[in-house]
């Protein structure tokens, strides 16, 4: 009996074999995932799955950003849209974690856009800054939009050893606003803006003196600033049409705050984990979702207030 289970069990080995071999041949397609197959013998085989064919995304004709339209009938121009479409639209991983996170932050961002005047494609550089994730630089910038120390203090953010701003949505958007109305200002085109952004108003005013050029898509720019308006257009194309792109979700999939209560803080907390429990809260409700707060207390100055969320229970 046990000879009759090995001889069905090498059949089906050597059938899915051939049907690899005779895939492999007439479809070039790829392999994938593995599988592990036991005979009754207690020998161990592992087998290669094959994977489906990368699929080819038919990519728009036209495309803007914040009005602006690209030119995307010039070889270069077409040729740097499509690198980031398809280096973003198959890092699925990212992309899926990244569209999750951003619903619990994209209409804030959106309302405070939209308030400051500036276009709502603005947006779209959170994700290619941060990936809406209150990170680091080796540079040192922080949150969100990434904003480095003294830009965050030119633009009223606090920045010391108990708070800092950068970290705090609603306050670092509206400043990341004053910087890019700034910019405008320079260089009358948000193109531009949103490239300044990246390598800074001034190193952008420099390249375009150089070069004699004032069209973000002629300039020869670093390879970082010249994929950046791509990185975000890519963003703005699949966060706008992500079952073209093979991402198909539900919005009860994606991630979402609970319901807050704000409390006014106009006194020092010396220990926030104390404070924290005397409001029906934990230190960890408070950190998290208040992350502007960088260490375990608050010093408040004479005049100086906060506000802190903290979950509704």
């Amino acid at each position: 009996m046990r000879r009759h289970h090995l001889i069905i069990q090498y059949g089906l080995i050597i059938l899915l074999f051939s049907m690899m071999i005779f895939l492999w041949n007439n479809q070039k397609i790829t392999i994938s995932d593995q599988v592990i197959v036991e005979s009754s013998e207690g020998e161990r085989i592992q087998l290669m799955i094959p994977e489906a064919k990368v699929r080819l995304f038919d990519l728009p004709e036209k495309i803007s950003f914040a009005g602006e339209p690209v030119p995307l009938n010039k070889a270069d121009v077409f040729e740097r849209f499509e690198r980031e479409i398809y280096v973003n639209a198959y890092w699925q991983s990212n992309m899926i974690l990244m569209m999750k996170r951003s619903a619990k932050f994209l209409t804030t961002i959106e309302k405070i856009l939209r308030d400051q005047n500036v276009p709502d494609d603005f947006k779209y550089l959170v994700a290619a800054e941060s990936g809406f994730m209150n990170v680091v630089s080796p540079a040192g910038a922080r949150g969100f939009w990434q904003i480095m120390p003294a830009t965050a203090k030119e633009y009223g953010l606090e920045v010391s050893s108990d708070v800092d701003e950068r970290y705090h949505v609603e306050k670092a958007t509206i400043a990341a606003c004053s910087y890019l109305k700034s910019s405008f200002a320079n260089f009358g085109n948000w193109t531009s803006v949103a490239a300044s952004y990246n390598m800074g108003i001034s190193g952008l005013k420099r390249r375009k003196n150089e070069q004699m050029l004032q069209n973000y898509y002629e300039l020869y720019l670093n390879d970082e600033t010249s994929r950046y308006i791509f990185r975000v257009l890519a963003f703005k194309e699949i966060f706008e049409d992500p079952e073209k792109y093979g991402f198909e979700m539900n919005k009860s999939e994606f991630y979402k705050d609970p319901l807050f209560r704000e409390l006014k803080v106009t006194q020092s907390i010396p220990s926030l984990a104390q404070w924290a429990l005397r409001h029906n809260s934990t230190y960890k409700d408070l950190k998290n979702h208040n992350p502007w707060l960088r260490s375990s207390k608050l010093d408040v100055k004479k005049g100086k207030e906060y506000f802190i969320k903290l979950p509704v229970n």
